[in-house]
């Protein structure tokens, strides 16, 4: 019951920002605009540029799934789009931690109606020791078709400014990027709806990770994920509710194994 509480005030808040005909992307967090940079290479899709969410001067509660939880973290809202149903969203990502073995930094996308409720998971990805990072364990299932369908990290590449003071480094095995993956899913139900992109800590602050993306599109028309700072209102109840699910975590690296 606590974690439909929150939800309802997280999807809240983003049903404010909604509200207006002008909505437009909208970051909480640490977001930004990059081209090719270090071990992240331009997306595939022929653009020059991505955009980004990191937990790199990240805010506290934010870019979380209900029920997981985290520590800091940013998340990006699209704009709003219409779309019918058949219609095929897709874009691309590229998920970038420095975290390692015993840290399940993750990362997602998801669909959201006009009013903030879940649609689907687009994907979901968490760091792992081996394996593939997509679905993260313990999270969701992907809703999405993802091209390649094996994820395996591409070990110790975090050369990535938007990491920070972790950028290059590496906490243990697990540390790298995805490169880039397709999330290709078919619009069940008509309506307006906007996708939301997020990363987050676990346990502490310590080391960072990243999330890419590019080229987000609905029935082949693109859609603006060009991030703009929200109201004060909306950023209040965003932290809030977000922030209420993250919890007082912490850790001690030499004693927690990767659960």
């Amino acid at each position: 019951m606590r974690f439909r509480i929150l939800a309802a005030v997280a999807a809240s808040a983003i049903a404010v920002a909604s509200s207006s005909s002008a909505f437009a992307a909208t970051c909480t967090g640490n977001c930004g605009e990059l081209g090719a940079n270090g071990d992240v290479t331009a997306p595939p899709n022929g653009q020059s540029t991505y955009q980004y969410v990191t937990t790199s001067g990240g805010i506290t509660g934010a870019g979380q799934i209900a029920g997981v939880g985290g520590t800091n973290g940013s998340q990006l809202v699209s704009s709003l789009f219409a779309a019918n149903s058949g219609d095929e969203l897709n874009f691309y990502f590229n998920y970038v931690t420095a975290d390692g073995a015993g840290f399940s930094d993750y990362a997602f996308a998801e669909l959201i109606s006009d009013v903030g409720s879940h649609v689907a998971w687009l994907f979901t990805a968490r760091t792992v020791p081996s394996g593939n990072t997509s679905p993260g364990t313990g999270l969701p299932a992907n809703d999405a078709t993802l091209t390649p369908s094996s994820t395996p990290i591409n070990p110790n590449a975090t050369n990535w400014a938007p990491l920070g003071g972790s950028s290059g480094g590496c906490y243990s095995s697990g540390c790298g990027n995805t490169g880039w993956i397709s999330s290709v899913y078919s619009i069940g139900d008509a309506g307006s709806y906007a996708v939301r992109y997020g990363v987050t800590n676990i346990g502490d602050t310590a080391v960072d990770s990243g999330l890419a993306f590019a080229g987000l599109q609905v029935a082949g028309q693109a859609v603006d994920t060009g991030a703009t700072v929200p109201e004060p209102a909306s950023w209040a109840m965003m932290v809030g509710g977000f922030g209420m699910l993250g919890g007082a975590l912490r850790r001690r690296r030499a004693n927690v194994a990767f659960g």
